[in-house]
């Protein structure tokens, strides 16, 4: 059973392509991101508003193609497909584009990508000390103050910038509380729907609303449990998701699962809880506390990535996990990597199975997977 208040997620990114076009004629800056690594609370504390631009539908690949080679990873392809065609709204009003060095492919769209946006790229640490990132972070963010001070014409201060750090921890307890119920069995809310609610925060443009919203929905989820309703069966195998970004229009992996009875009980990676489960600490200096909650976010750019090993091997057992998918993203070398790091460690420490999808944007393999992810779950 679906909750009624996911209506207001359906419409989540259509509405903000329209308040995107409002924002603007308001007068107001828009700053467009990619990554979980982008620091937003320093875009909204300039008094812009942030916003996640286009990058995982399959449609504008082959505009980037007549520029990027075609054995590029399909997100760097359609990120910079959407922004050249004109086909991302969101690309189109922002003023600035604030961009990081994750990968390589990445950073050598972005020299492309600068043509067509003013941009600051943000130099993103590879080692895993965690000293060293905290102080390579503190002077990345220190510089992206200084870039948006210069090009937006404000002053970001110290209790500003505080108060929005405040206003963006209160949002990520509420978004952690609300898949926090998939701790449940059956679980309330579906992956897919789980995915529309997390991946459309980065396209709204009325955060009041939106944590309104929120509320609303863990409030029906609660009822809903307490009916014996919930979005899956008691005995469906419990599954979580890790791996490359999955974003709507692309989570046909998710889609499969779910069609086969499995319970997608979260998302690890970007677009799931990665960037939620830790806050920004409220005690110390603001723009410091910034650089060490960005430098703990675990990702394959980083060398070794202990942190996501540490951070999934929590999350299986909260979630009572039964499987792992891993979903990887063609050309993405450091996911594909790391992904036999990441079985061993869950057999190993776990006893818990992983199942590698690598895949790309298109429709052509929905088959192969779904043969794949039925010999998985029945394994299970």
């Amino acid at each position: 059973m679906r909750a009624q208040t996911m209506a207001y997620f359906d419409q989540l990114i259509p509405s903000g392509m329209v308040m995107a076009k409002e924002a603007k004629e308001q007068g107001r800056n828009v700053v467009g991101y990619y990554c979980v690594f982008s620091p937003i609370e320093l875009i909204e504390a300039a008094g812009a508003v942030p916003v996640g631009l286009c990058a995982t539908k399959q449609e504008p690949i082959a505009e980037a193609e007549k520029v990027l080679p075609r054995n590029l990873c399909p997100l760097v392809k359609s990120s910079y497909g959407f922004a050249v065609s004109g086909k991302c709204p969101f690309f189109h009003f922002a003023d600035i584009v604030l961009a990081e060095t994750t990968c390589d492919g990445k950073k050598k769209m972005y020299e492309l990508l600068a043509e067509h946006k003013p941009m600051i790229v943000l130099d993103i640490p590879n080692s895993s000390n965690l000293e060293d990132r905290q102080a390579h972070w503190v002077k990345q963010i220190y510089r992206a103050k200084d870039y948006f001070e210069k090009n937006l014409d404000v002053k970001i201060s110290n209790e500003k910038l505080a108060e929005v750090i405040r206003t963006y921890n209160e949002e990520r307890k509420l978004l952690m509380e609300l898949v926090s119920l998939n701790k449940l069995h059956p679980t309330p809310i579906s992956g897919t729907d789980l995915l529309k609610v997390l991946w459309g925060r980065s396209f709204q443009f009325k955060r009041d609303e939106y944590t309104a919203k929120v509320k609303e929905l863990i409030a029906e989820l609660k009822e809903m449990t307490a009916k014996g309703e919930g979005a899956s069966q008691p005995s469906s195998k419990r599954i979580l998701i890790t791996g490359c970004p999955t974003g709507t229009g692309q989570e046909k992996v998710m889609q499969v699962i779910e069609e086969a009875g499995g319970a997608i009980v979260l998302q690890e990676s970007c677009s799931g809880i990665k960037g939620l489960v830790d806050l920004v600490s409220e005690e110390m200096d603001p723009f410091e506390a910034l650089a060490e909650k960005y430098s703990k976010i675990p990702c394959s750019c980083s060398s070794p990535n202990t942190g996501r090993f540490k951070l999934l091997s929590r999350l299986v057992q909260e979630y009572n996990v039964d499987g792992v998918v891993d979903i990887t993203l063609q050309a993405c070398h450091t996911y594909n990597i790391e992904s036999y790091s990441i079985k061993e460690h869950l057999k190993k420490n776990h006893n818990i199975p992983l199942l590698q999808i690598e895949t790309d944007y298109s429709d052509a393999d929905r088959q192969q997977i779904k043969l794949r992810v039925d010999a998985f779950l029945e394994m299970l």
